[in-house]
């Protein structure tokens, strides 16, 4: 009988033991369940995505640059990260101005470009030998500079951004396309304004023609084409397709044949993206690209004027044309007055209070 009770007893114990653990079970389940939830809940809020943009800050040009990056951040709510890139020997002259302006407020890192990726790539060339500087290419080397972003907004320095960044970042990209780029054509007034300030719009005025390894390409020369001033780019088609090397290739091509040069429409840099994407690249809407407003024309004696202005209603962007920086264009009627009113001041901690960055270049 004491074996029996003993037996009994032991039974109770485990039994007992059994409940408590099934229902420590269902507790810490649905206390886990809760948390997951609470997280999932906060997530959309907590964990916004960022939109990467890059943009370089020539020495010349710094006031462009800054100009540029305060009309980007003045007219979004959108999760901004500026990648600004220059390089080494103005890498301190950028964060000054970032950290002593409001621009002190953005999000942003400055990445260093190294020149030397470019060696025995350019084609030396004394026609307009400002499109030979090395951050003109930084746009080749999107995926290098910008590591943890899948999708990249790039922007060339001399614009000013008039529409939210969020609208140009939600561009769709076609399945199999690196980027996205707006066509020269597509508006309706397109024409008139190329006629205006003198300039091509197709390939014909890119490429020479009268080179073999250009015929063989295959394509027309009455090509509408694009600009690679305002990109978005897919990093991982980017790299899967090795478009930098194919952008290098032509480089290359072109140091031997001299394929392309600045003195025809599109510089150094343009041509040999137009012929990488030919045929493989999205659309963005073109308000948020067009080329040529507020253009600068040279007379005889070299002297830069501005063209009159062209009225497109709607546009999100402004891109001025033309040898000089933005902030050197003196008199335009429609570029520069936009261009003044997005120079962020600089904080001087001497007794002359607050400059403008004009006062810094």
């Amino acid at each position: 009988m004491a074996f029996l009770r003993k037996v009994n007893q032991v039974l109770l114990l485990l039994l007992v033991l059994t409940l408590c653990g099934i229902l420590y079970k269902k507790v810490h389940k649905g206390a886990v369940l809760k948390d997951k939830a609470d997280v999932d809940s906060e997530s959309p809020e907590d964990m916004e995505e960022e939109i990467p943009v890059v943009i370089c800050a020539a020495a010349g040009r710094m006031g462009a640059a800054m100009a540029a990056i305060n009309s980007i951040y003045s007219n979004t709510d959108a999760n901004l990260v500026f990648y600004v890139v220059g390089l080494r020997s103005t890498l301190p002259r950028i964060r000054k101005w970032i950290e002593h302006s409001k621009l002190r407020e953005i999000n942003f890192k400055i990445v260093e470009f190294n020149p030397t990726v470019l060696k025995g790539k350019i084609r030396p060339d004394s026609s307009r030998p400002e499109l030979l500087q090395p951050l003109n290419f930084v746009r080749f080397y999107l995926p290098l500079l910008v590591h943890q972003h899948e999708k990249v907004i790039y922007l060339d320095d001399d614009v000013i951004v008039q529409g939210d960044i969020q609208e140009l970042y939600d561009t769709t990209l076609a399945l199999g396309h690196a980027a996205a780029f707006s066509d020269d054509c597509d508006l309706p007034s397109a024409q008139d304004i190329h006629r205006l300030v003198g300039l091509q719009n197709t390939y014909m005025g890119y490429l020479d023609y009268r080179k073999k390894t250009i015929k063989d390409l295959g394509i027309s020369p009455s090509t509408c084409s694009f600009n690679p001033g305002v990109i978005v780019a897919n990093m991982t088609e980017w790299k899967h397709q090795r478009i930098t090397k194919q952008l290098e290739k032509w480089m290359q091509k072109n140091v031997e044949e001299n394929l392309y040069s600045s003195s025809l429409g599109g510089g150094v840099a343009t041509s040999p993206m137009l012929i990488v994407f030919h045929g493989k690249y999205s659309t963005i809407n073109p308000l948020w690209h067009i080329r040529h407003l507020g253009s600068e024309s040279a007379n005889a004696n070299g002297v830069f004027s501005c063209q009159r202005e062209v009225s497109i209603p709607g546009f999100k962007i402004l891109t001025r044309v033309g040898e000089m920086a933005p902030v050197r264009c003196a008199g335009c009627s429609l570029r520069r007055p936009r261009f003044n009113s997005q120079l962020p001041t600089v904080s001087n901690s001497s007794s002359r209070g607050s400059d403008t960055l004009m006062q810094y270049m």
